[in-house]
């Protein structure tokens, strides 16, 4: 049961936060202040201020518990500039759950902070009348691809007009993804079956965005798993996952998008009532907040949090699924050196390193080289190289240094914001004399199946 907010020390004042969820007593009188987490945050590491450390942070929420400190502009300014890439959590000897605390932080900032007009116009757009209709995103997918591949957007970056707006436009244009075609939504409702006898009935969990700028990675995906002995059902009313949401603090829509993914999923609902081995993901920050469903409700609410708990328990990463099954060695030889850049949420929130690299191991001809620094974030963090590009930027700058010293001619990763930060990365990279392709984890599986397959036809 969630508990009523309390501070033993203080408990004649009143608390700076509102009504409903706020950061819980409990779980952030666990930090010691003993700084292990300092040289783990990325934004302390940049700017070496306290305030924007993970333990400055819960400082600054136990001063708004206690009346000491406003929830305003200051508080919200140190709170938004946080990745939320929980890298603190792993460097944590206490065992904080950073990334409760600042989620519901951020819930209480959403519902009693007045931003500023322009930016509640663009999170009310975005986040309310976009990413939660289907038909609407795809609606935008579309404007947006014939503005790529109609010139437009070439004459636009050209031109410098974008250098006339304030603010780092056109560093933010740069990272608009790339709308495919066909969308990956006209394969909702279907069912693959597996390549050979069936050993696993698994379900796909296509994502939102994804299904427009990654479609062919989704496509990629649904091969893996059926050269791995899946029936691969992608079921129809599946939705947005929930997690830009919960990462804005936005977290009443949240509960709606992750009760409907539950209904979609679980057996008796709208996959008509089969039950499956496993709920798969291919993005890492939609796959923590699928895996934490159980947090968004309270557990008195005993039918939706119990289905919450069935819903996340079966969830997996595909590369976590992969790595976990008797998979098919059957690849082709991909010669290349490579390296891999671990997605934050699936490394720090998940708790999943050696999959994807037990992966790669396996695919002959792949010299595979580590990179430096490989726990901090790339900058990507959803939306976050939108809403905090100069940062971002700064964050991406040295992890591109890291990987010109790899010599790495693929650039792996396993989540698709981190495709298009590291993606953007090498667009500006200085180093453009050599050919570099960043790829998802799974696309290259499917290019080793794919190699294995022209050679038996050959």
């Amino acid at each position: 049961m969630r508990e009523v907010n309390s501070t033993p020390s203080n408990s004649e004042t009143q608390s700076g936060y509102g009504p409903g969820e706020a950061p819980r007593w409990k779980d952030y009188s666990k930090c010691i202040h003993c700084g292990l987490c300092l040289n783990a945050c990325p934004t302390y590491r940049e700017l070496g201020l306290e305030m924007d450390s993970p333990r400055g942070r819960i400082f600054q929420m136990i001063q708004v518990e206690q009346g000491r400190l406003p929830l305003g502009e200051t508080f919200v300014k140190h709170i938004d500039l946080c990745l939320d890439c929980r890298a603190c959590e792993t460097a944590c000897p206490s065992g904080v759950e950073y990334g409760k605390l600042v989620e519901a932080a951020r819930g209480q900032i959403d519902e009693h902070y007045k931003r500023p007009l322009g930016a509640r116009l663009l999170r009310k757009i975005f986040f309310h009348e976009i990413l939660p209709f289907r038909h609407r995103l795809e609606l935008a997918g579309k404007f947006l691809r014939l503005y790529q591949n109609s010139g437009m957007e070439r004459a636009v970056m050209s031109s410098g007009i974008l250098k006339l707006f304030p603010g780092r436009l056109a560093s933010v244009a740069r990272l608009s993804p790339r709308m495919e075609k066909p969308f990956f939504t006209e394969r909702l409702g279907t069912v693959v079956p597996s390549v050979g006898p069936r050993k696993y009935r698994v379900a796909f969990f296509a994502g939102c965005i994804a299904n427009l700028s990654f479609a062919r990675l989704n496509d990629a995906t649904v091969r893996v798993l059926a050269r791995n002995g899946c029936e691969v059902v992608i079921p129809k009313e599946q939705g947005c996952c929930g997690a830009l949401h919960v990462h804005a603090g936005i977290r009443n829509l949240a509960r709606q998008l992750a009760k409907q993914n539950i209904q979609t999923f679980l057996p008796g609902a709208a996959n008509g009532g089969a039950d499956f081995d496993a709920i798969i993901t291919n993005a890492a920050g939609c796959g923590s907040v699928l895996k934490e469903y159980p947090l968004l409700f309270e557990e008195e609410e005993k039918d939706i949090f119990e289905s919450a708990g069935m819903f996340s328990s079966k969830l997996k990463d595909v590369t976590e699924f992969l790595a976990a099954i008797d998979f098919n060695h059957d690849f082709g030889v991909i010669k290349a050196r490579a390296t891999y850049q671990d997605p934050c949420h699936l490394l720090h929130a998940q708790r999943i390193k050696s999959a994807p690299r037990k992966l790669l191991a396996a695919v002959p001809g792949l010299e595979f080289v580590e990179l430096k620094d490989v726990e901090v974030c790339c900058g990507s963090a959803g939306i976050y190289n939108v809403a905090h590009n100069e940062m971002a930027d700064a964050l991406l700058d040295k992890k591109m240094q890291q990987i010109d010293e790899t010599g790495a001619e693929l650039i792996l990763t396993a989540n698709p914001g981190c495709l298009l930060q590291l993606r953007a990365g090498v667009a500006r990279s200085r180093n453009k004399g050599k050919q570099r392709r960043v790829m998802h984890v799974v696309e290259l599986l499917d290019a080793a199946y794919q190699a294995a397959n022209k050679l038996t036809a050959d």
